[in-house]
């Protein structure tokens, strides 16, 4: 493979190597189900969709596992805040992130993995590890990694052990031998419900937020794998925390470390903590979905990409030039089949686009390519030479479908020509899910939530409508 990748661990970029040839292996840390989905959260998945969709397209099997944390502290308080069920509260968001990830174009992981399905494979790890002397029993129930155990600990982030922090959500137990330990397992605490626990040779509890990743990436992708992914601020204490365990248990592991940058929004990371967060779902209330996606896939994935109106606006600029042109080209010469497009592989695509994607993605250099053909394509609809004006829709979607945004391709078909909008299929796809809740709310009698639902729904210009055969939305001002 011609293909180089940024290595986190080694602050390097190196030549891409799968372990198995024609075959690749990547775990992606995924959601935690606590809340709706912002725009932040969607970095990533987008990131990874262009590195899994240019991996497809040189000819390599990918095998994406992307996990699901459905249990943590933070989803147990919010729920019980909401006098929700945890379990409940977890599957709703993840619902929510599902939805926000088809609306977006990004395609399904081959396998989606929930932390909650996994505990045989966590208590076989734990109890690995203790044998192995890099962990050891607090009170009932509590299971740490003996950080000072393992000699290598630190050398993802490189940093000595004495500068380290606390690393485990800031918890300082008594029983711990020092405060840099982390939990692998966690002791019910009090007021928790019971169905937040399970019985284990080591006392009933939960997992601890690493221990799920190394014990699921290993289930479905072995002992040793191509590429953890992830957003670089995972990297402290999430991902040296998963490398530790997993090393120290004599795993592989990843081979390959690979991490993107967040979104900003006035120069502050994207977070629920800062209190600026933009729901996707509202976002999409007035952003075409593919805007959308154009603004955070196409800057680099290890450079920030900045939230904003002038943002979107310019998002929306170069999505309108695309689309005009696929458009136009199709009323021309007619459409380049599907199958056409997704047969352009390196050998067919240009070769300038090419050397930019296997430089480490550099995507703003794949981009000059695809303007360049877009030109070309334009000038020949200009000048009726409809054999070039073929070959310039096909070249220009094909570069496109790498980076998940082909005019012609779903969810974005409609943009480029088809029958109804790209922008109602993919807000339905959204309020949708919204209206399952509320209906569930309905039915529980919790009047309050339903009607927040509801509000939450008309604040982002979608009205509800009850009636007999339950409720239809529209959009304020199309009705």
């Amino acid at each position: 493979m011609s293909l180089r990748l940024y290595d986190s661990a080694t602050r390097s970029v190196r030549p891409f190597e799968p372990l198995e040839p024609g075959k690749v292996g990547i775990y992606l840390c995924g959601a935690t189900v606590q809340g709706a989905p912002h725009v932040g959260h969607m970095r990533a998945s987008i990131a990874f969709d262009v590195l899994v969709r240019w991996l497809r397209r040189t000819g390599l099997d990918v095998t994406l596992v992307r996990n699901v944390t459905d249990i943590d502290d933070k989803i147990l308080a919010r729920s019980a805040e909401a006098g929700c069920p945890w379990w409940a509260w977890a599957y709703r968001f993840e619902q929510e992130f599902t939805a926000a990830y088809d609306a977006l174009g990004v395609q399904r992981p081959t396998y989606e993995p929930r932390a909650t399905g996994h505990v045989t494979e966590m208590v076989e790890l734990m109890e690995q590890l203790t044998e192995r002397g890099h962990a050891y029993r607090g009170t009932e129930g509590n299971v740490y990694f003996d950080v000072r155990s393992l000699p290598e600990y630190g050398s993802l982030t490189r940093q000595a052990l004495e500068n380290m922090t606390v690393s485990d959500d800031n918890d300082i137990e008594p029983d711990k031998r020092d405060p840099r330990d982390f939990a692998l397992w966690k002791a019910p605490k009090p007021g928790e419900p019971a169905t937040a626990s399970w019985p284990t040779p080591f006392g009933r509890g939960r997992p601890g937020w690493h221990l799920e990743c190394s014990a699921m990436s290993r289930r479905y992708l072995g002992e040793t794998f191509d590429i953890h992914g992830g957003g670089i601020d995972l990297r402290f204490p999430h991902h040296e925390n998963e490398q530790a365990q997993s090393h120290a248990a004599g795993l592989g592991f990843a081979r390959y470390w690979v991490h993107n940058a967040w979104v900003t929004t006035g120069g502050e990371k994207m977070s629920k903590s800062l209190g600026n967060s933009l729901v996707v779902s509202e976002v999409l209330g007035r952003t075409d979905p593919a805007v959308l996606r154009y603004a955070l896939g196409t800057v680099h994935y290890r450079s920030t990409v900045e939230f904003s109106d002038v943002t979107l606006a310019e998002a929306a600029g170069s999505w309108e030039r695309f689309t005009g042109f696929v458009t136009r080209s199709v009323e021309r010469v007619g459409e380049v089949p599907a199958e056409e497009v997704a047969a352009q592989g390196p050998a067919q695509l240009p070769p300038a686009f090419v050397e930019a994607m296997d430089d480490d993605l550099n995507i703003s250099a794949a981009l000059a390519v695809v303007h360049e053909h877009l030109r070309a394509g334009n000038t020949a609809l200009a000048e009726r030479d409809d054999v070039t004006t073929r070959g310039a829709q096909l070249q220009v979607r094909a570069m496109l479908d790498v980076l998940g945004l082909d005019p012609l391709a779903a969810p974005w078909r409609a943009a480029g020509g088809g029958d109804g909008t790209a922008e109602h299929a993919a807000l339905d796809t959204l309020v949708t899910a919204v209206l399952r809740e509320r209906d569930a709310a309905r039915a529980a009698k919790d009047w309050a939530r339903a009607d927040a639902l509801r509000d939450r729904l008309a604040e982002a210009g979608v009205v509800v409508e009850d009636s007999a055969g339950g409720a239809r939305w529209h959009v304020k001002g199309t009705d």
